[in-house]
């Protein structure tokens, strides 16, 4: 099983510049979260710092995630603190509910 998984935390105003590349490049599917928090980038302005962003995670094949690792971090770019992160896992195992069914090489029939 050769599977990654691709966790995005990128700007808000990222998301649909990201969805459509992501779209373009055939990713067969995406989840979006609303995530808080605070890393190098923080909002002193906030009593807790934190700063809201959203989280875009990817289970792709091994053989194209340097593909779409780069295409997010490609349109999520502006240059300016607080572009965000993205961190790439390997994932042992994916199974497709409906079937009850292992996915297979790099994807989910």
């Amino acid at each position: 099983m050769d599977f990654r998984k691709i966790t995005a935390i990128i700007q808000k105003a990222a998301l649909e510049k990201v969805e459509e590349r992501l779209r373009d490049l055939g990713v067969p599917g995406i989840s979006v979260t609303q995530v808080k928090g605070y890393g190098h980038y923080a909002n002193f302005f906030s009593k807790d710092w934190l700063v809201s962003h959203v989280r875009v995670e990817v289970f792709i094949g091994q053989a194209r995630a340097e593909e779409v690792t780069t295409a997010i971090m490609n349109a999520a770019h502006t240059g300016m603190d607080g572009d965000g992160i993205v961190a790439v896992l390997p994932v042992e195992s994916v199974y497709h509910i409906r079937t009850l069914q292992k996915c297979g090489k790099d994807v989910c029939d």
